[in-house]
């Protein structure tokens, strides 16, 4: 089965970092299953519908300095994956909604694959292709038809030059393509989509063993509806919880309630090997004035929480201890984005690359993660030595 890859570290505390992981058999053990979980992984999606962004050469260090090793771009930009090139930074592409009508066509799909991906390897690190965004929650149904057959042609052109084992292939779906999202266990796709389309996608997926890739964003249901969705609930604060009448399983946020929805959706068509990828989820920190919650103390607080949460390797109430890939959205504020304010403002930088909001890096959460108290009264006995090492590395880093 096709496995998303693990990646370089940066800098010297995340190489520092990395070489300790690696050291421990480059796993993280878990206390709660007796099993050895993959740590999870966090990316951000590059996205380019702006006028003021900063060259590439200075992308690749805004992400090195917060250890972002997984980025994912909308486009195949022949100037950002040559400048990525060499860096360790592994990149999910993808193909515009557009492209689709001549990917239908095995022979020009051959020709994309080599002049957008082939060409660029190995040097630049392209681990996956998204063929098509959001296209099941749309109306088009000529353009949800070309889905497979693009996906199916780029997969035969990777397989003919032996590139099917580094780089999937999938296509990325709204949450708004399920039907039923509450309760989690009832989670199913819109009936239009879901045989037609999502079952033939989906075995696909199984046969290739690529992931699903799914957006989601908690803020919209409480944009949509603040009265009756609690903002401690989509923020990971603390609150009551929601129970789950079917599986008497009690949720504690809507990241986690989502995801289970869409593994109940896939399970529900006959599906349960295959993963999930997160490939959107973040919160704006602007916004017009009906829309409630988009600010800046929410959108550092949805960050901050949401990488504490994934980094916790509980997983979800449905799939405990199952670690995910997680693309934040976005990079940068864009600002030719249509639609209202808070379209423009999702953004973890400005354009001059300056941090939006305040937020602790990507290596500080992995280090909290790690050096948790649970974790390591779990794997003293095992890893004496590398674990008193990791902790002086801890403080090493948060000194200087």
């Amino acid at each position: 089965m096709w496995m998303w890859q693990h990646d370089h570290f940066f800098d010297h505390g995340c190489l520092m970092v990395g070489f300790l992981l690696l050291s421990i058999s480059g796993w993280v053990f878990d206390i709660t299953s007796g099993e050895i979980a993959d740590f999870p992984r966090f990316g951000v999606n590059y996205g380019k519908v702006a006028n003021n962004l900063p060259p590439p050469t200075d992308v690749v260090t805004i992400l090195k300095s917060i250890c972002i090793s997984k980025s994912k771009l909308y486009d195949t930009d022949p100037l950002v994956l040559q400048t990525f090139r060499n860096t360790g930074i592994s990149f999910i592409v993808g193909t515009t909604n557009e492209d689709l009508r001549f990917l239908i066509n095995p022979t020009l799909a051959m020709a994309w694959v080599q002049e957008n991906i082939a060409r660029y390897l190995p040097a630049t690190y392209i681990i996956g292709i998204v063929v098509g965004n959001e296209i099941f929650s749309g109306s088009d149904t000529t353009l949800m038809k070309q889905v497979l057959p693009a996906m199916q042609n780029i997969y035969a052109a990777l397989e003919s030059m032996n590139l099917h084992q580094q780089v999937a292939v999938s296509t990325a779906h709204s949450f708004s393509t399920l039907k039923t999202s509450y309760p989690p266990s009832a989670g199913a796709f819109s009936d239009s989509i879901a045989n037609a389309y999502m079952r033939p996608v989906l075995e696909f997926l199984s046969r290739t063993g690529s992931p699903f890739l799914i957006n989601v964003y908690p803020y919209f249901a409480y944009k949509d509806n603040p009265s009756a969705v609690s903002l401690e609930y989509v923020l990971f604060q603390d609150n009551p919880g929601v129970l789950d009448e079917n599986t008497q399983l009690r949720y504690y946020n809507m990241f986690d309630a989502q995801m289970d929805a869409v593994y109940s959706a896939i399970s529900e068509l006959g599906f349960d090997n295959i993963t999930l990828l997160v490939s959107e989820t973040g919160w704006p920190s602007r916004g017009d004035a009906d829309e409630p919650g988009a600010s800046v103390a929410n959108a550092r607080l949805y960050h901050d929480n949401l990488v504490r949460h994934v980094t916790s390797m509980r997983g979800t109430p449905l799939r405990p201890n199952v670690s995910l890939d997680v693309y934040l959205f976005a990079l940068f504020n864009e600002d030719m984005k249509p639609g209202p304010t808070s379209e423009r403002n999702y953004g973890l930088f400005q354009p001059d690359g300056t941090p939006v909001y305040s937020f602790r890096s990507f290596r500080q959460q992995q280090f909290t993660s790690v050096s948790s108290s649970a974790v390591a009264f779990s794997m003293f006995h095992r890893f004496p030595l590398e674990l008193g090492l990791l902790y002086l590395l801890i403080v090493y880093v948060a000194v200087y």
